[in-house]
């Protein structure tokens, strides 16, 4: 039987809630240069999409782009609020939010799971401390750690953004960030390949020579190692590769970008040269 296709409604909130800027962020640029949607605007999004939606899977409208739980409560409450109605006449199935892993707590998770919020997106981007330190994140892995904890504990759905390439990562370090994230055992992950976008911090440190991103061969080599991993454990790759956008083609000054990331990485290595990769960085599993 074939699997019902799933609709997921983008509502973009680009940086809100962001306590500051990752050195490769360009949100603005990737979501087409819009600012924080209107309560309007969150309404005639989720209508547009429900009018042509035909599939018979399920619907979630999904709040992406910032960081959805440091945003002030009244300001989550009012997007929420906006799009529940649509929940609870059935239209929709759920809500998603993606954040960042340090602004998830108990409280944060039962605020979204009263509104109808059954799945939250982490912006893990790396189990390396260090990487996380030079991609000036903010947070810690035991954060990622953390979060993933009290969203299992109280029942909601997680996703895992996963970016390597980023300042400081190796093949090996790539690796363990898979899995470090495989031992979390979230319900789908998601792969970006870091790319050095117009305006970023990032973009300053490939001009000046402190940033070399990766090539495209190099990144397809470790995605496909990375996308055997997940497989062999049983954990969904929802995307693999930056979703294809005139914004974001426009926006990318250098690194592994391709329309067709996944077709690569799913042609990808060989298995035995993929595996013996993985082993090499440690053994495996």
């Amino acid at each position: 039987m074939s699997k019902k296709r799933r609709l997921i409604i983008p509502l973009f909130i680009p940086f809100a809630g962001c306590p500051n800027q990752c050195v490769y962020c360009d949100q603005t640029g990737i979501t087409g240069g819009k600012g924080e949607p209107s309560l309007e605007d969150v309404r005639s999004t989720i209508e547009a999409h429900l009018s042509t939606w035909k599939g018979a899977g399920p619907v979630e409208a999904a709040f992406y782009g910032g960081t959805f739980t440091a945003l002030p409560p009244d300001k989550q409450i009012r997007f929420l609020e906006c799009a529940f109605p649509y929940v609870k006449d059935g239209r929709v199935w759920g809500l998603r939010v993606s954040t960042r892993p340090d602004a998830i707590s108990e409280e944060a998770v039962r605020l979204l799971l009263r509104y109808g919020v059954k799945t939250v997106e982490l912006g893990a981007q790396s189990m390396s401390d260090e990487v996380l330190r030079l991609s000036g994140r903010g947070h810690a892995s035991s954060d990622t750690v953390r979060a993933t904890r009290i969203l299992k504990e109280m029942g909601a759905k997680i996703g895992i953004q996963f970016m390597p390439g980023l300042p400081g990562d190796t093949f090996e370090t790539v690796i363990w960030t898979a899995k470090e994230i495989i031992k979390l055992f979230p319900d789908f992950v998601r792969v970006y390949p870091a790319m050095v976008l117009k305006g970023t911090p990032l973009e300053k440190m490939y001009r000046s020579g402190r940033y070399a991103p990766w090539t495209l061969q190099d990144m397809v080599s470790v995605c496909s190692a990375v996308s055997r991993l997940y497989k062999k454990a049983g954990i969904p790759n929802a995307r693999m590769g930056l979703q294809n956008t005139e914004g974001l083609e426009k926006s990318i000054v250098a690194g592994p970008y391709h329309p067709s990331f996944r077709q690569l990485v799913e042609k990808g290595e060989p298995e035995d040269k993929a595996g013996a990769q993985i082993k090499a960085c440690n053994n495996g599993i």
